[in-house]
């Protein structure tokens, strides 16, 4: 389920009491309450529990994966949601595959993939509802096509259902981890070995719950890197990520004392400007001028295609700021 994030909450809130049974076998919190609430996915249910909206027998819920057993009493507290309205809209769009089942965009960076508060026009949705004949509704009203997202400050390829049985297969596919995602990033610093697998689990941030860390008890999370290029005091790396965990390259590269550059969240920024020499300093101020994100791009996936079953590999180029700071290091951008 993808709809929930694409309404506007009110001040409004219905509150739900549910009282175990006494038959009841031990099951997951999160799956009880959407079983017992079928208007809530397992989604939204995650919401609450970051928003401590649910309580077990009186006490915050921290974790959608605890077991409940007969007697408990849980408190859901739901804020109401009104839908917000989307308006086609004829932007450009840089699309690097097509056909009558899927379209594949270059999303650029600064685009919004879907309306939401404050982001009701001017998103990724907003040009394909305009562009496309039909889109799938699996996603909901307010999320046509939209099968997987980037974050805003993620550039590159996103893939989007025209219908609804290509966007239930292609949904199968991320889940069951059948589609090979690759990302490019730049990063801070310089590899001793060039390349890897990074298996730190990733969780909510112990102190601000706006972030994600590596983390004892986080989600099982894993990344394969690459280093392609040195790049002086940065590298060039390419990623391909086998779980699809919030924030999971930037938080095992900041990890790795690699943040991401650009990155103000994991201390891809200015923060280790003090580490350079003089002579480094100054390109690296170059470098942070040159790009107001972070580094990173979903550059290739591989997958069946949904229908045919036929191999499909799309890509999209670099974006303009990276490939500017490439040529900085006197790097050619299209060599990659």
């Amino acid at each position: 389920m993808l709809t929930d994030e694409l309404y506007e909450e009110t001040l409004d809130t219905q509150t739900y009491q549910i009282v175990v049974s006494h038959n009841q076998k031990a099951v997951r919190l999160d799956r009880f309450i959407a079983e017992s609430i079928p208007r809530i996915s397992r989604t939204r249910i995650q919401m609450l529990i970051d928003r401590e909206c649910i309580l077990r027998n009186g006490t915050i819920v921290s974790k959608a994966s605890i077991k409940i057993v007969p007697g408990d009493i849980l408190t859901i507290s739901v804020p109401q949601r009104r839908p917000l309205l989307i308006e086609p809209e004829n932007i450009s769009l840089n699309i690097v595959y097509e056909d009558d089942d899927l379209i594949v965009i270059n999303k650029p960076p600064d685009m919004v993939v879907h309306p939401a508060a404050g982001n009701r026009t001017g998103t990724l949705v907003n040009g394909l509802a305009h562009y496309c004949t039909t889109l799938s509704t699996v996603g909901g009203y307010y999320r046509p096509g939209i099968i997987h997202r980037l974050d805003k400050d993620t550039s590159g390829t996103i893939i989007a259902a025209k219908n609804d049985y290509a966007h239930n297969i292609m949904a199968r596919k991320f889940e069951y981890r059948q589609i090979r995602k690759y990302y490019l990033t730049i990063v801070w610093g310089g590899f001793e070995k060039k390349s890897g697998v990074i298996a730190d689990p990733i969780g909510r941030h112990p102190s601000d719950r706006k972030k994600f860390a590596v983390t004892p008890d986080g989600k099982d999370a894993e990344t394969h890197y690459e280093v392609l290029a040195d790049l002086d005091f940065l590298s060039l790396v390419k990623l391909r990520i086998i779980t699809g965990r919030t924030h999971q390259i930037r938080v095992h590269m900041s990890a790795m004392d690699h943040p991401v550059l650009g990155d103000s969240t994991y201390g891809g920024r200015t923060k280790k400007l003090k580490t350079l020499k003089p002579r480094q300093r100054e390109l690296a101020v170059k470098v942070l001028d040159t790009i107001h994100r972070q580094a990173l791009h979903s550059y290739e996936m591989f997958f069946n295609h949904p229908v045919s079953n036929e191999p499909v590999h799309v890509r999209s180029p670099l974006p303009e700021d990276m490939a500017e700071i490439l040529r900085l290091f006197n790097i050619n951008p299209d060599n990659f």
